[in-house]
């Protein structure tokens, strides 16, 4: 059975009396497209910086592809790639020339690195540029940068805010790149921006001052909320606000707003929901045109977990 792409036990990186990184725990499984989701100022790239050698743990575990980090060997970080956030390109260079010149630094032969330099332009879209780098776009920049992390086949690509400061056509390319590669090595892909990790991630971990909030499928964690989350629609002028008043002071209850005949609600005991909303309907003498869980978004799931949106 392989091993994790990334295993974190415990992780934990102080900077002085304040608090980076608080005992983290995270599994990612091969070939996933893992979304590590939070805020600025969350830890995200602490982690990933920790992940790739660059930084050491106060505390805790930290392994990659079944290697403990503070202990890997060239052989082990020969298998993973790595764009950082603010990536760095010598602007004389052509795309070409800069896939080529990282790939020497991994001993590549010149037969397999024509090939993966060829094969990465490709899919960076960068094949027919000639163009020197200084003279790209934020977008090709990162399409590179991505390429360039992958020139070595990585089992493991991650990913540092690859599309924070893009315009929309610069994200939706680079999206699309890292989307390609959904099952064909393992991606993590820190970012505080939560349509960037619907559109393209498996599942996610979200971080919030340091601490892992959740881990799951997206599927599964936008079920969890919409589970208690119901739209119940009713005829009758004031129907509903009569209802809500029924309603209202019941243990079940988190949330209720009545507005135009719709009742929107958050519930924390769903079969009871069930039973007592439409017995409190028929005993206002009105009808049920509606009863239906609402599908929650990731940003209904994230704003749950850390009160507020990522910035």
């Amino acid at each position: 059975m392989n091993a994790p792409a990334i295993e974190l036990l415990g992780l934990t990186k102080r900077f002085g009396e304040t608090l980076a990184l608080d005992r983290v725990d995270l599994v990612v499984q091969p070939g996933q497209v893992f979304g590590f989701l939070g805020r600025n100022g969350a830890g995200k790239t602490t982690a990933l910086r920790i992940l790739s050698g660059l930084a050491r743990p106060t505390s805790g575990t930290a392994r990659v592809l079944g290697h403990d980090v503070t202990h890997a060997t060239d052989a082990v970080r020969a298998q993973i790639g790595f764009l950082p956030d603010v990536p760095g390109f010598y602007p004389w260079m052509t795309a070409r020339e800069y896939l080529e010149f990282a790939g020497r630094l991994f001993g590549l032969d010149r037969a397999t690195l024509d090939a993966r330099a060829d094969a990465l332009l490709e899919m960076a879209g960068l094949a027919s540029v000639t163009t020197r780098v200084g003279g790209f776009s934020r977008g090709m920049k990162q399409r590179l940068g991505i390429a360039q992390a992958l020139i070595n086949a990585p089992s493991l690509l991650m990913l540092d805010e690859p599309t924070s400061a893009l315009d929309p056509i610069g994200r939706r390319e680079v999206l699309e790149m890292v989307g390609s590669l959904r099952g064909r090595t393992t991606v993590f892909f820190s970012t505080h921006i939560l349509a960037d990790v619907e559109r393209v991630c498996d599942s996610v971990a979200i971080l919030e001052r340091g601490r892992i909030v959740a881990s799951a499928g997206i599927a599964e964690l936008t079920s969890r909320a919409s589970a208690d989350r119901l739209v119940v629609e009713i005829d009758g002028d004031g129907a509903a606000t009569a209802v809500a008043a029924a309603l209202t002071g019941r243990a079940w209850v988190k949330a209720l707003e009545a507005t135009d005949g719709t009742l929107r609600m958050t519930v924390s005991d769903l079969p009871a929901a069930q039973r007592e909303i439409p017995a409190a309907i028929t005993a206002a003498g009105v009808a049920l045109r509606r009863f239906e869980v609402e599908e929650a978004s990731l940003e209904d799931v994230f704003v749950e977990l850390v009160g507020g949106p990522a910035s």
